[in-house]
């Protein structure tokens, strides 16, 4: 049998598998647990290789890594904007946590910090990773710099995300319970609650609610939400 002809890989190439190879073994293990010689063993080359395309070591191949990884993350908001608001968020949530559920030690490592790895260039990449994925939410409420969405508003997103992403890591930490599509639908949920909770106080979260849920169906997030809070507000209601 005659073995397969050796293929000489070009520069981008050669630097695409070592970064992808780099993706592999960080997702599962902390920076600081990944050698160069783990990398060069799993990309099948030697570690005078790998220095050749990373001359910075393990920090600039770690740093190209996560950089990789922000692309994908960045992409994970990125939906369309048509249909109702709360199928769009789960959408994005499916992807979002998939991404998580993929590289769970290196996801854990990454947003933790505290990592031998973590640099200025590293929290850099992660807080741009944050403002992308709020301006694709503002986005979805259809909300742009022109008007700007007011700072209630932005503060509300910006605190879901951040909210999306600890939720991530408690259910890392709790050995992926609860089951995935649960945790997605109660981030949703999350998310009418807080953008219910700033509207009630704020007339342009008000304004921006009103537009964004005008096209949610009976049957959708905010039905399911509407109907399972409804017995606990009427009992509140009781009270006052």
């Amino acid at each position: 049998m005659t073995a397969p002809a050796y293929r000489r890989l070009s520069v981008e190439e050669r630097r695409g598998q070592l970064i992808t190879t780099a993706l592999g073994l960080f997702a599962h293990r902390a920076p600081e647990d990944v050698s160069l010689d783990d990398v060069a063993a799993a990309a099948g080359v030697s570690r005078p290789l790998v220095y050749r395309y990373f001359p910075g070591g393990k920090q600039q191949l770690y740093e190209a890594a996560l950089g990789s990884a922000a692309d994908e993350l960045r992409q994970c908001f990125a939906e369309p904007q048509t249909g109702p608001l709360g199928h769009r968020l789960s959408r994005a949530l499916d992807r979002y946590l998939s991404f998580v559920d993929g590289h769970d030690a290196g996801f854990a490592a990454l947003l933790r910090g505290g990592s031998v790895a973590e640099t200025s260039r590293t929290d850099a990449i992660v807080d741009g990773v944050r403002r992308a994925a709020a301006e694709q939410v503002l986005l979805h409420l259809r909300v742009t710099h022109d008007p700007e969405p007011g700072p209630r508003l932005r503060m509300m997103v910006r605190t879901w995300i951040a909210a999306v992403e600890a939720a991530s890591l408690i259910w890392l930490d709790e050995g992926k319970r609860p089951p995935v599509a649960e945790l997605r639908d109660w981030l949703v949920d999350h998310f009418l609650a807080l953008l219910a909770a700033t509207a009630a106080s704020d007339p342009r979260t008000a304004e921006v609610a009103r537009a964004a849920l005008a096209l949610e169906r009976p049957d959708g997030p905010v039905g399911r939400l509407a109907r399972g809070i409804a017995p606990v507000v009427k009992d509140a209601l009781r009270l006052l």
